[in-house]
């Protein structure tokens, strides 16, 4: 039995923060129905998706889940929701600040009606604080948290770090929330309300990298592919030059420093005293860099990480994402799965991250817009198939 096939979750989120956070539960065997306006939500039709098919940034964050269509703009639809709420352990939202509120759907009111409802809330900015009016996506997180600060080089200007920190990441710490809610339900009976902010999460992914500023008082450089005071931790190139023909090494201890000279045939500088202490190796860093580089030139990447890491140096090729979806190590470990879309045939995307020993994981594909509508309002409030047509009939459902 999966881990979470008892969790009935409410999902009425949209784009990624919140689809990310009820998908992770999903692939933990939550049941999940996506409650969307009968258009469907806005992540089905963005980044230029083709008439008739929902766009693949939809299909990769909804996954395991069911579609319910219903008008929530409509009093006859928002009659319906507070039908379902009771069925559910679990709400997740990400709407603008006040959308709830105004529909008359708030955790005051729902809480009323389910007291035992776990109601998580996702904005940018949290639902308190000079900002929390403010509208937030991915990189207006990261760049409110700090990320964008530390990332890139010092001459040049800030960038995003690419992963979307702020929204998936803010996605991972709402389901972790919801699951210590549950836990705690199990002992009260009570539900809570879980929010957790945008910026919140990314200032937690920044809590090491802002060791500078805790010893210092002062803001932390941009240091490129470098960490300050640890050489050789750099980005090194590789064969034939190409523009991710990297393999990065990251080395700690002594141990590995030895290693690391073993691999590259320079065994002659072990115990030198230019290069053994780690102040001394920052006092010829360009010559450490020189003389790993010109090793690594020779070599692919791939032939450089697995001859350093085979040898017990930290290191990894610098994998595009045509990499990763083709890598057999994330395939052999079900990281990267091959899902059937009705519309879309097959698509090669992540699947769950996390491991259960005794919880089966499976991938279902992501559901076409109201496929469980019918199938949901029978189960869960008794109505028939008439019932459904006469509500999609007045655009409710």
């Amino acid at each position: 039995m999966a881990a979470l096939t008892r969790l009935r979750i409410l999902d009425l989120t949209q784009f990624e923060a919140g689809t990310a956070c009820t998908e992770l539960l999903g692939f933990l065997g939550a049941q999940v129905v996506k409650i969307e306006p009968p258009r469907g939500e806005p992540g089905r039709h963005a980044f230029g998706v083709k008439p008739g098919k929902d766009s693949l940034y939809f299909v990769v964050l909804n996954a395991n889940k069911r579609s319910v269509t219903l008008n929530l703009q409509s009093e006859e639809g928002r009659a319906l929701f507070l039908r379902l709420v009771p069925q559910f352990d679990v709400l997740v939202e990400n709407f603008a600040y006040g959308v709830m509120e105004r529909l008359g759907l708030g955790y005051a009111t729902l809480s009323q009606l389910h007291p035992g409802l776990i109601y998580a809330t996702i904005k940018g900015f949290g639902t308190y604080g000079p900002y929390h009016e403010y509208k937030c996506f991915d990189t207006i997180a990261q760049a409110a948290g700090g990320a964008l600060s530390v990332t890139g080089f010092p001459d040049s200007p800030p960038c995003s770090p690419g992963p979307t920190l702020g929204d998936t990441g803010t996605g991972v710490h709402a389901a972790v929330g919801i699951l210590a809610a549950y836990i705690q339900r199990q002992q009260t009976g009570r539900g809570q309300r879980v929010e957790v902010a945008m910026q919140d999460a990314v200032v937690n992914f920044m809590r090491v990298r802002m060791l500078g500023q805790y010893i210092a008082n002062m803001a932390v450089p941009r240091l490129g592919n470098t960490v300050a005071q640890m050489v050789p931790i750099d980005l090194y190139p590789c064969d034939p030059g190409g523009a991710n023909d990297f393999v990065y090494i990251f080395l700690t201890t002594l141990e590995m420093w030895n290693a690391l000279l073993r691999t590259i045939d320079r065994s002659d500088l072990i115990g030198d005293p230019r290069y053994t202490e780690l102040a001394a190796r920052n006092q010829h860093r360009d010559e450490v860099f020189a003389m790993i580089s010109e090793w690594t030139r020779a070599r692919s990447k791939w032939d450089a990480m697995h001859a350093l890491a085979g040898s017990g140096v930290p290191c990894s090729a610098v994998f595009d994402t045509n990499d990763v979806v083709n890598d057999p190590h994330l395939q052999e470990r079900g990281m990267i799965v091959d899902v059937d879309h009705p519309q879309h045939g097959t698509v090669r995307m992540p699947g769950c991250p996390v491991q259960l020993s005794e919880s089966p994981r499976e991938i279902r594909p992501a559901p076409l817009l109201g496929d469980a509508t019918a199938e949901v309002l029978h189960d869960l409030l008794g109505m028939s198939a008439g019932d459904v047509q006469q509500l999609r009939s007045r655009q409710v459902v």
